[in-house]
C-alpha cells in the first residue's frame, strides 16, 4: 500500500472556482485509478488561492492480473470471421484458441487472454497529464510558449509516490517533490516526501492554511476575537466568506473604521461598496440594525503592527468609495422618481414589446386591476408601478444594479410617497431565487404580479419562451415567483382571468405609438385573443402547471395529483393545492386506494368498449333496467346517484376532505359490482346500460379530480 500526492501549483485561482476545481480534480483522478484496477483505502483534496492538492492514501502499488475470455466464431466459420477474430485477440494462429461446445450452438472458439496488471506509478504517470490537458475551467488562459491551457499559469506539480518522485511532463513542466508556501512569510522552497511532511511544512514555516475547512474556521475566529474586543457583532454574509476563504493562504483578521459621517448613507449601499470594491465585512451594535463606523478585512499577511497600517490603507480605499456613493446619493435624491422614469421610454426593454416605459405603463394597468384581487388600493398599486423601475436610471443603480429597487425605496422616501408605495418599489421584484421570500403587503404583491405577468405574457405572445436548458429571460423564475406569491399569500386570483388581464393591459394596438409600427406589425399577428381558449393562453397555463407542480414536488406532493386536477381546468392555484393535499390524504387510506382500483377498472372497460365504436354522447342510465338486474348493480346506482347529489355541498365550501369522505363511500358497491355483476352482458340494452353506469361512476369522481391521471 502507497500514498500520492499530487499539487497542482499555479499563479492566483479565483475564489469563486477553487472549490469546485477540488471536488473535480480528486474525482478525475479517483476515476483514472478505478479505472486501471486500482483501489485505495481513503482519498481528499485540498484547495486554495495558488494549488489544488490530492492524496491518495493506501494505494494499491499495481493492479491486478486479470484473464479475460474473449468468444469467436463458430468451428468451421468463413476464413475472414477466423481472421478478424484472431487480429482482436492478438493470436497468430487458430491452434492458439480454444474449442468449447453448447449443446444448443455447437463448437465455437474462445481465446483466454491473460491481462498483467499495470504499476501504479505508469497509470499516475498516465493519467496526470491527461487530467491537466483535459480540466475543465469555466475560463482558462494560455501561456504565450505552450499550448497548455490552465486556470492561471501552471508553476509546479508535485507527485509523489510512496516518497519517490512520479516521473511526468505537463506542458513543458516536469513533475518534482518540491513546492513553495506564503510569498512573504515562508516561500521556501520545501522539499516534500508525504501528506504529513507536506502539511507540517506548509503550515509551520509556509504559513499556508492547506484546507478551506481550516481558513474558514480561522477568518470566524479572528472574527468572533476582533469583535468581542470592540464590542461589535457581525453582519453574515455567508457569501463574502466563502470568497474570501479563497483569497488568503494565511488570514489575518483586522478590524478597521471608517469615518461615522458616511453612516448617513443607505446601510445597502455601505454593505454592497465594501462587499464588492474591497471584500470587507460589515459589522453593527449587538441588538441594533444600523451598522457601526467599522469594517473588517481579511489580510493574507501578518503585520508587525498587528495590522494598523493595513486598517488605515483599507479606510481611505473604503473613503474613496463611500465619497462616490455620497456624490451618486444626492445628486439622485435631486431628481424627483417622476423625472428619472420618463428616461425608461428611451431602453428597449425587447424589440417586439417596445421600451422599459410602455412595460411601465402596461403594468401600471395591470397592477390597478390586479389590485381588487390582493386587497391593495388601486390607486396606490399604480402609482407604484409607474415608479418601481425609475431607479434604473439612477447614478446610484448604474453604479450598483444589485441595488434596483431598494434605492428606489429611498429615492421615494425621500420625496414623501407612501410607505407601502416605496416598500413596493424595492419588493416588486421578489422573489429573485427559491430562498428569497415574496412579497406579502398587497400593494407590493399586486406590483410584483403584475410585472412577472406582463413579461410572461408578452413574452408568450412573441413565441419567445424557454426551451430546455436556456432561459435567457428567467422566465420560469418569473412564473415561480407567481406561483409562490398567490399560495403563500392565499390569494384567490383565477391564473386564466390573470393571464388574460394582462392581455389586456398589453394588448398592441393600445401601445402602437410608443413600440413603433415595424416592432407592431411583429407582434400583431402574434398576439393572441382575449378567448382563454386559444392555444397561447392554454400553453401558458401549462407551464404555470409545470412551475406548480415544481413547488408542490418540493414540498413532497405528487405530481401526478396535480395533473388529476389541473385536469378539470381549475386554475385557481390555492384550490388546486386544496384539492391536491385532500386527495393525496384520501389515496394513503384503503378506501382511496381501492376506489382508485375500481375506477381503473372501470375506466379500460370503457377504453376497451371506445375502442370498438365510440360510446353514444347521450349515454344515460335507464333506472328501470337497473331495477331488474342484480342487487349489487342496484345498489351502485343508488350509491353513485346519492353521492353525485352529496358532493354539491362539500364542493361549493371547499371541503375537498369532505367530498372525499362522499367518495368513499363508493367503495363497497364498485367492488360488489365487478365481483357480482358482468358488464357485457348478452343483452345489449343491458350491456349498453352497465356502461352507462361505469360513465356515472367516472364522472362523479371528475367531479374532485381526473382519476385517470393518477399513478397507480
Amino acid at each position: 500500500m502507497a500514498e500520492l500526492l499530487l499539487e497542482l501549483f499555479s499563479e492566483e485561482i479565483p475564489a469563486r472556482m477553487q472549490a469546485k476545481a477540488e471536488a473535480d480534480l480528486l474525482a478525475a483522478l479517483t476515476a483514472r485509478l478505478k479505472e486501471a484496477g486500482l483501489s485505495w483505502k481513503n482519498a481528499f483534496a485540498v484547495s486554495g488561492p495558488r494549488r489544488l492538492t490530492v492524496v491518495i492514501e493506501g494505494l494499491d502499488a499495481r493492479s491486478a492480473d486479470v484473464r479475460e475470455e474473449k468468444k469467436g466464431p463458430k468451428v468451421g466459420a468463413p476464413e475472414q470471421a477466423i481472421a478478424g477474430f484472431l487480429r482482436g485477440a492478438g493470436l497468430t494462429s487458430i491452434e492458439q484458441a480454444s474449442v468449447v461446445s453448447d449443446p444448443k450452438k455447437g463448437d465455437s472458439y474462445v481465446a483466454y487472454l491473460s491481462v498483467p496488471g499495470r504499476d501504479a506509478v505508469d497509470v499516475i504517470a498516465e493519467a496526470v497529464p491527461a487530467i491537466v490537458r483535459g480540466f475543465n475551467w469555466p475560463k482558462s488562459m494560455r501561456t504565450a510558449d505552450g499550448d497548455l491551457r490552465w486556470v492561471r499559469p501552471l508553476k509546479k506539480i508535485v507527485c509523489i509516490l510512496d516518497g519517490a518522485v512520479v516521473p511526468l511532463e505537463v506542458g513543458g513542466i516536469a513533475s518534482g517533490n518540491v513546492t513553495e508556501g506564503h510569498r512573504v512569510h515562508g516561500r521556501g522552497p520545501y522539499a516534500v516526501k508525504a501528506w504529513a511532511d507536506y502539511r507540517k511544512q506548509l503550515e509551520g514555516k509556509g504559513h499556508v492554511i492547506l484546507s478551506r475547512a481550516d481558513r474558514r474556521a480561522r477568518i470566524l475566529a479572528g472574527i468572533e476575537d476582533v469583535c468581542s474586543a470592540s464590542g461589535l457583532e457581525l453582519v453574515p454574509d455567508e457569501g463574502l466568506l466563502e470568497e474570501v476563504t479563497g483569497l488568503a493562504e494565511w488570514p489575518v483578521v483586522v478590524l478597521g473604521q471608517m469615518e461615522p459621517s458616511f453612516l448617513d448613507l443607505p446601510p445597502e449601499v455601505i454593505k454592497l461598496s465594501m462587499r464588492t470594491h474591497q471584500k470587507y465585512f460589515a459589522v453593527r451594535r449587538p441588538g441594533t440594525d444600523g451598522l457601526a463606523p467599522n469594517f473588517i478585512v481579511v489580510a493574507n499577511i501578518s503585520a508587525a503592527d498587528g495590522g494598523l497600517k493595513i486598517a488605515e490603507g483599507n479606510a481611505r480605499v473604503l473613503s474613496a468609495r463611500l465619497s462616490d456613493a455620497r456624490f451618486f446619493w444626492e445628486k439622485d435624491k435631486a431628481t424627483p422618481l417622476d423625472v428619472m422614469g420618463r428616461k425608461l421610454s428611451t431602453i428597449a426593454f425587447k424589440q417586439e414589446l417596445g421600451s422599459l416605459g410602455d412595460k411601465v405603463e402596461r403594468v401600471a394597468a395591470l397592477a390597478r386591476e390586479l389590485a381588487r384581487h390582493v386587497g391593495a388600493d388601486p390607486v396606490l398599486a399604480e402609482r407604484a408601478a409607474r415608479l418601481a423601475k425609475a431607479d434604473l436610471v439612477s447614478e446610484m443603480v448604474g453604479e450598483f444594479p444589485e441595488l434596483q429597487g431598494v434605492m428606489g425605496r429611498y429615492y421615494a422616501l425621500s420625496a414623501s410617497e407612501k410607505p407601502n408605495v416605496a416598500d413596493a418599489i424595492r419588493d416588486h421584484y421578489k422573489p429573485q431565487g427559491p430562498n428569497d421570500a415574496v412579497p406579502s403587503e398587497p400593494v407590493a404583491v399586486a406590483v410584483a404580479l403584475a410585472d412577472k405577468l406582463d413579461t410572461l405574457v408578452g413574452f408568450w405572445a412573441i413565441d419567445e419562451k424557454p426551451t430546455g436548458s436556456k432561459d435567457p429571460f428567467a422566465l420560469r423564475r418569473a412564473a415561480l415567483g407567481v406561483v409562490r406569491s398567490i399560495l403563500e399569500n392565499d390569494i384567490r386570483l383565477p391564473l386564466g382571468q390573470a393571464l388574460i388581464e394582462a392581455q389586456n393591459a398589453s394588448w398592441y394596438e393600445r401601445w402602437a405609438p410608443q413600440i413603433g409600427e415595424d416592432s407592431r406589425q411583429k407582434a400583431d399577428p402574434k398576439g393572441f385573443d382575449v378567448d382563454p381558449s386559444v392555444q397561447k393562453l392554454g400553453d401558458l397555463l401549462s407551464f404555470f402547471a409545470d412551475r406548480l407542480k415544481q413547488v408542490l414536488r418540493d414540498q413532497g406532493k405528487r405530481h401526478d395529483l396535480i395533473d388529476a386536477v389541473f385536469a378539470l381546468g381549475e386554475d385557481d392555484l390555492v384550490l388546486i393545492v386544496k384539492r391536491v393535499e385532500a386527495l393525496g390524504a384520501f389515496l394513503e387510506t384503503e378506501d382511496g386506494a381501492t376506489l382508485l382500483a375500481g375506477y381503473k377498472r372501470a375506466a379500460n372497460i370503457l377504453k376497451a368498449e371506445e375502442k370498438k365504436s365510440a360510446l353514444p354522447e347521450n349515454l344515460s342510465v335507464d333506472p328501470s333496467l337497473v331495477a331488474k338486474g342484480p342487487a349489487a348493480e342496484q345498489a351502485l346506482w343508488k350509491a353513485v346517484t346519492a353521492a353525485e347529489a352529496a358532493l354539491e355541498t362539500p364542493l361549493a365550501k371547499e371541503d375537498f376532505a369532505g367530498a372525499m369522505r362522499v367518495l368513499s363511500g363508493l367503495r363497497t358497491p364498485v367492488d360488489a359490482f365487478f365481483e357480482g355483476v358482468m358488464v357485457n352482458d348478452s343483452d345489449a340494452a343491458v350491456r349498453a346500460n352497465r356502461l352507462a353506469l361505469l360513465v356515472a361512476v367516472r364522472d362523479a369522481l371528475h367531479k374532485v379530480a381526473d382519476f385517470s391521471k393518477i399513478e397507480g
